[in-house]
């Protein structure tokens, strides 16, 4: 952040392991025991067998493998046939509490409110109704497991069917499992399938490509497991978020990401809190022989219900994203009432990226309501995920990562900056070292234009004498109004590409070479270093460095002291009549280029086209004839797909607006060459 040049306040690193932060977890910790929303239930958890510990959704990655999908056959109690249900899991079936099959399917209609039996542990189960089964997923019935796959814990609650659980902490298979107890998941499933054979069960095993969840950290298959956690309460916090969403008080950028984070807060679950791991903050619960929990910060020296002496404190931690929603205001002091927290909460902006909506910003929200009773910031931005140039995600195990110093150390800070910012956009966009090296071309031109205007010296005074002055200020005027109107929307790339062309062909190929013949002229430097001190003042929140050195090299002495504290620049549109002045002699400049066809000009116009085009050195005449007769081509082309329909009615929005520009061009030009 420092190379590329964010300017934070470095002196404020805060780490939530520290004393001062602890302190904030800990109180918060109390306050939601004390508003009764915090309770201790057996739930089915991301449960990872290595680390043996629950992990948040954020640390779960999805991966795609290979398994075998097992069809066994269920037999009827009553003997009139049987059911097929397709796992992948077949040691799971041990566990097995009901079939279930979608009302609407008209197969298995008749078999509702039957019994068949499980295989292996040969159990009596019921076949029940439920519409979350998958008419399309292999056999169209499913086998119901409470204890090992989060659909089926949902269908199992709202049916009353026990939770029998046979996968132990450590990933194997557990006492429950009886003959089956110590062994992997994956010799269970050999066990369980060898008794299909045997007894005429199985019907088949088929390939089967799917998408599981391991952990982020060691890549272990991750085990849905029924674990004793503690939990918060979501429906009462989520309603204050819920109403500042609804209300507009906090807007997501873009306006998808507004729809997501909401409803997301109203569908939100229960928040697993604890986690079985040996670094983080240690819940402030303490339990006494007798069962009473007490909880209180700073620690009790005795239980609060029966004044036992001895305590034991919860051996668990704390979800990571405990600490991380109490951003906002721990780390400005509270619960001290600090000079920093009332001057700083609540902020303005957030940025984050999608992945941690509800992990993260949609958490920051409800607590900043709960405890400060103001939403922490108005505006959260989702950026874009860059992604590597082959469309893959950038990480280091796939090696499609990239380390930005070695971006910066190639290209420069400002056109990592300036590149990255082209990039930006509402979706994901592959890395594009184009985009870097193209703000590195911008740096370089601008500082060569500098370094022309800054020749003679002079005082950047704005004295407007020339069409060229009018018609470049007016330029810098629009293009102001153009970014401001982008950055107040967290639009970035467009403001980055209208400063491009402001910069790279308005003022450094057009102005510059138009006034260059005139550079000796007191008035005319004047004029250009004003226009210059805008276009920087413009320019440096995308480019920090390299306008910061200009701007020194004529601010030496100057009360505006450095660009980074000076004013951003008001309107102006004094100049406003000019600001299509320069739109003639830019088109027969094209066709010239093109063609090698002059177009008649007169006076400034004429003028500026000799100083920036220079027609004199073309080597060739052009052939106006054949010019105006591509033109008329172009003009009737691209008039009959304006006038399709089906074209204008299903083409995405700006193909078509990019047609009615190219048509307006070429009229414009044939309207030029014709006289």
């Amino acid at each position: 952040f420092r190379r590329l040049g964010a300017s934070m306040d470095y002196g404020r690193e805060r780490f939530t392991m520290d004393d001062a932060y602890i302190e904030a977890v800990m109180r918060f910790f109390v306050h939601l025991w004390e508003r009764g929303w915090l309770y201790r239930a057996n739930r089915l958890v991301n449960w990872c067998p290595f680390h043996e510990t629950s992990i948040s959704d954020l640390e779960v990655e999805h991966v795609d493998v290979d398994d075998a999908l097992t069809y066994a056959r269920y037999p009827f109690v009553d003997g009139s046939g049987s059911l097929t249900i397709a796992t992948v899991r077949p040691a799971t079936i041990l566990a097995d509490v009901a079939v279930a099959v979608n009302p609407d399917d008209e197969r298995y209609r008749d078999a509702i409110g039957k019994e068949v039996i499980v295989p292996f542990v040969e159990r009596r189960v019921p076949v029940i109704a439920d519409e979350r089964v998958e008419l399309g997923f292999g056999s169209g019935a499913l086998k119901v497991t409470p204890g090992h796959d989060a659909v089926d814990f949902a269908i199992g609650a709202d049916h009353g069917l026990p939770t029998p659980t046979l996968i132990g902490a450590d990933g194997r298979m557990n006492e429950t499992a009886g003959e089956l107890a110590g062994l992997t998941q994956q010799e269970g499933d050999e066990r369980v399938v060898a008794w299909l054979k045997v007894h005429d069960q199985l019907e088949k095993r088929e390939s089967y490509r799917h998408s599981v969840g391991a952990c982020s950290r060691c890549h272990t298959r991750i085990e849905p497991l029924i674990s004793l956690q503690w939990w918060c309460a979501m429906e009462q916090p989520a309603r204050p978020a819920i109403q500042a969403l609804r209300e507009r008080r906090v807007r997501y950028h873009p306006e998808s990401q507004q729809r997501f984070a909401l409803r997301s807060l109203e569908e939100i679950p229960d928040w697993n809190i604890s986690r079985q791991l040996w670094w983080g903050h240690q819940q402030p619960l303490w339990y006494c022989p007798d069962g009473h929990v007490t909880c209180v910060w700073p620690p009790p020296d005795a239980c609060r219900e029966c004044g036992s002496a001895e305590l034991e404190r919860d051996p668990d931690v704390l979800d990571t994203w405990f600490s991380s929603a109490l951003w906002p205001f721990a780390t400005l002091g509270w619960p001290e009432q600090t000079p920093e927290l009332g001057r700083y909460y609540p902020g303005n902006v957030n940025v984050t990226g999608r992945d941690i909506i509800r992990l993260w910003e949609n958490r920051m929200i409800w607590t900043g309501l709960e405890v400060m009773g103001e939403i922490p910031f108005t505006d959260v931005i989702i950026h874009s995920t860059i992604l590597a140039a082959d469309g893959r995600r950038m990480s280091k195990s796939l090696g499609t990562g990239l380390d930005p110093l070695d971006v910066i150390a190639k290209y420069g800070a400002d056109a990592t900056r300036y590149g990255l910012l082209k990039m930006s956009s509402t979706q994901d966009v592959r890395f594009a070292e184009g985009a870097i090296e193209e703000g590195r071309k911008l740096a370089n031109k601008l500082w060569n234009v500098s370094r022309l205007l800054l020749s003679k010296r002079a005082e950047p005074v704005s004295r407007p004498q020339s069409l060229e002055e009018r018609w470049i200020l007016a330029r810098i005027d629009a293009v102001r109004a153009e970014v401001e109107e982008a950055w107040a929307q967290f639009d970035f790339s467009p403001s980055v590409q209208v400063l491009y062309r402001l910069i790279f062909d308005d003022f450094c190929d057009w102005y510059a070479e138009a006034i260059k013949p005139r550079l000796g002229e007191s008035e005319v430097r004047a004029t250009a270093l004003a226009a210059l001190e805008r276009l920087l003042l413009l320019l440096h929140p995308v480019m920090p460095h390299v306008t910061e050195e200009i701007w020194s090299q004529f601010h030496v002495d100057s009360p505006l002291g450095r660009l980074i504290v000076a004013e951003w620049p008001e309107a102006a549109g004094t100049h406003a009549a000019d600001l299509h002045a320069f739109d003639r002699v830019q088109e027969a400049a094209a066709i010239f280029r093109r063609s090698g066809v002059v177009v008649e000009l007169e006076d400034d116009e004429l003028r500026i086209f000799a100083a920036v085009v220079r027609p004199e050195r073309a080597k060739t005449n052009g052939n106006a004839e054949a010019e105006l007769a591509r033109l008329r081509v172009e003009v009737e082309r691209g008039e009959r797909m304006l006038a399709n329909e089906k074209f204008v009615a299903n083409a995405k929005p700006d193909v078509v607006e990019a047609e009615r520009e190219k048509l307006a061009r070429y009229r414009r030009e044939l309207d030029a060459l014709s006289g």
